[in-house]
């Protein structure tokens, strides 16, 4: 504060000894400061209406923007709760699913195997019956072959021992006891 008043104390100095530098001139008259302020005080006024009326279109705009952009933040905020709301529906739904399809699957899979097991069951029976069958064939063709051999073998036999005495006594015989039956 002492340095402002040496200042002005500087200043005034200098004014009343007229020397030519530079200071402060406390004759408000010859310092035009009254026109200065008229001036100054006529540009407030008149540019007050321009500027005034230029800054209130420009609030105006800026508000605007600024309710368009709140209702468009709402909107948006609408439309991602009902995005947030679909997409947990969405995950239900897919759990869901994977859900069915592990059941699914393992009902399939449980059916695959237990037809697996009939269809083996099936087989074993079958091949058995056919191994079965082809024993049955093999002991048949084995009997027709004994028999063929043993009719053979008594075939050599009979011509190789019997005479033909031998032959007409068994007709003979075999004759009479025909008769006898009858």
């Amino acid at each position: 504060m002492d340095n402002f008043i040496s200042l002005l104390y500087f200043l005034t100095k200098s004014y009343e000894t007229e020397i030519k530098t530079f200071g402060f001139n406390t004759n408000f008259l010859e310092a035009n400061v009254i026109n200065i302020t008229l001036l100054l005080l006529g540009l407030i006024y008149i540019l007050k209406n321009f500027l005034g009326s230029t800054l209130i279109g420009r609030q105006q705009k800026v508000l605007t923007a600024i309710q368009e952009s709140e209702k468009r933040l709402q909107e948006a905020s609408i439309r991602l709760e009902e995005a947030e709301k679909q997409l947990a529906q969405t995950q239900m739904i897919v759990t869901q699913i994977t859900d069915d399809a592990k059941q699914t699957a393992k009902k399939v899979r449980e059916a695959i195997l237990g037809q697996g097991k009939l269809d083996i069951e099936k087989l074993t029976v079958a091949g058995k019956n056919s191994i079965a069958n082809a024993e049955q064939q093999i002991k048949k063709q084995i009997q027709k072959q004994i028999t063929a051999l043993a009719i053979q073998r008594v075939t050599l036999q009979l011509k190789t021992k019997i005479k033909p005495e031998m032959q007409s006594r068994i007709i003979d015989t075999n004759i009479m006891q025909l008769k006898y039956k009858l």
